[in-house]
């Protein structure tokens, strides 16, 4: 999710008095902590992994799908999520969605088997989908131009906290074991906090709609969830049942679903101008290349935090606490670099910074393959510091300034839907690369298993995903070429959502 700056046609809300003043900070705070919720529910349950396989007795297939599956249903209905609070109310999908996610967490803390966790997953990023777009629009709506720079730098704060907090937080929370449970509190901890959010919020938040709202898109929805869902599950699956002939057929398929998305979208964008992508937006170069860039960098993701959990705790047996700690100078590098790069690097040297930041990643995932391999079964934590150090620097350095970098050439009007666009993109990516964990990690490790390799089998396959990582990085930084050289009106003037919809259609009306 990115932070947004404020769009300058967006009216002002009215001045408030001090009771009103009060209510939009608590306002302010129950959608803050909405957010976080979201952020910190993507990141902690990779820790818990090991343990929900090794509890529930679920296939590598449905391990991958726990966290694809959420991936998928938050980047299939993100944009659609938007334009239904711009239509029916940011107040009301804001409430549905934080409903709909408190009760998913619930169906995922209580899952019977992991075929019902998975499902609950899906359903839980269905639900986040709906609830985070409403975020930046009710801060829009709620606060004057002049103050919102202080609540987004509030928000790029708890996108902070919540990058250190999740795996921390998972890791504690399945150590400790509360009351028997294992690994289910990191759902159920989300139970108290949306009742709560829910109640709050129904009392303090003032309800919003677009007075120029887009027309829903649900053929492209179903379209795009077709084509990801047609490459995701043959990849995801494949190896449990063999690679059979129809998973290369669906790989296909995806394709020419992909070519009726695209002649759809055309026809969508002729009849009512309401298409679910802008595919306007695709003759611009460097929005082109930096739509490749967030889809890559989304699968590098994917792939390297699913194996280096798996890595750790199965590979070289250490508790979820050990794991989540080694995690955390990764989590801090990233804060820092982040903030670096935006407010020093960026302005000054532009393009450069992001490559720079690809390059020094891959040379962190570099000197990591040497030192697994040099320490073996033996490695220690404060061994994986530097390269973790390194790596962290380099996300900063990329995640930060990426999004303003490639909307610096859109056209103003379709700031909003492609920012939208990179944020959905950005999720396919991490799910097509916790797919492709099936083919460059457990493939590698069942066939040095049953070479005898015994617990290395995990090393071994950990080393195949960061040499798939750095490749990818060194992929990324060429893409990178592609991009303006600064951008134009610099990073942070940028106006960028996280929802999909264009200026105009931001313009808050407020209602009641």
């Amino acid at each position: 999710m990115t932070s947004p700056t404020t769009p300058a046609a967006a009216p002002e809300p009215p001045a408030a008095n001090a009771t009103d003043d009060r209510r939009r900070w608590f306002a302010l705070a129950i959608v803050m902590t909405a957010a976080f919720m979201d952020l910190v529910d993507v990141t902690i349950v990779n820790v818990a992994l090991p343990t929900i396989q090794h509890d529930e007795g679920a296939s590598t297939g449905q391990i991958q799908w726990i966290t694809a599956g959420y991936a998928l249903a938050f980047a299939a209905l993100l944009i659609t999520g938007g334009r239904l609070g711009d239509i029916f109310g940011r107040k009301r999908l804001f409430l549905l969605g934080i409903t709909g996610f408190t009760v998913a967490s619930a169906l995922c803390g209580f899952a019977a088997n992991p075929e019902m966790l998975v499902a609950s997953r899906i359903l839980q990023g269905g639900m986040a989908a709906l609830m985070v777009p409403q975020v930046l629009s009710i801060v829009h709506a709620t606060f004057p131009a002049h103050e919102r720079g202080k609540v987004f730098g509030l928000f790029g704060a708890i996108v902070g906290l919540g990058a250190v907090t999740g795996p921390l937080l998972g890791a504690l929370l399945t150590e400790w074991n509360i009351a028997g449970l294992e690994w289910r509190p990191i759902f159920l901890i989300n139970l108290p906090v949306g009742i709560a959010a829910l109640i709050l919020g129904s009392r303090v938040i003032s309800e919003s709609k677009a007075p120029r709202a887009l027309k829903l898109d649900l053929v492209g929805v179903v379209l795009v969830t077709l084509a990801m869902l047609a490459l995701v599950y043959p990849l995801t699956q494949g190896r449990e049942n063999g690679w059979p002939v129809w998973g290369y057929v669906m790989m296909a398929a995806s394709v020419v679903i992909v070519a009726v998305l695209i002649a759809y979208e055309k026809a969508k964008t002729r009849r009512d101008g309401s298409p679910l992508i802008e595919l306007s937006l695709f003759k611009v170069k460097s929005f082109a290349a930096g739509i490749a860039v967030q889809t890559v960098f989304g699968v590098t993701t994917g792939i390297f935090f699913l194996t280096w959990t798996l890595y750790m705790q199965l590979g070289l047996g250490w508790s979820a606490l050990r794991a989540g700690l080694t995690g955390v100078p990764f989590s801090i590098a990233v804060s820092v670099a982040a903030g670096m790069s935006v407010q020093k690097l960026v302005p000054r040297f532009g393009r450069k910074v992001l490559q720079a930041g690809a390059l020094t990643m891959a040379a962190g995932v570099l000197v990591y393959v040497w030192e697994s391999g040099h320490y073996g079964l033996g490695i220690a934590s404060w061994q994986m510091a530097l390269p973790l150090v390194v790596m962290g620097i380099g996300m900063g350095l990329i995640v930060a300034p990426l999004t303003d970098a490639v909307l610096s050439e859109v056209p103003r009007e379709h700031a909003g839907s492609a920012s939208g666009l990179i944020n959905t993109v950005m999720q396919m990516g991490n799910a097509l690369g916790l797919s492709l964990v099936s083919v460059i990690f457990f493939n590698v490790v069942e066939d040095h298993a049953k070479q005898g390799a015994g617990s290395t089998a995990f090393i071994d396959g950990f080393h195949s995903s960061l040499l798939w990582s750095a490749g990818i990085l060194v992929g990324i930084f060429l893409l990178m070429f592609a991009l303006p050289r600064k951008a134009s009106g610099g990073v942070g003037e940028t106006t960028a959502v996280a929802d999909g919809r264009d200026e105009d259609e931001r313009e808050p009306e407020l209602v009641g």
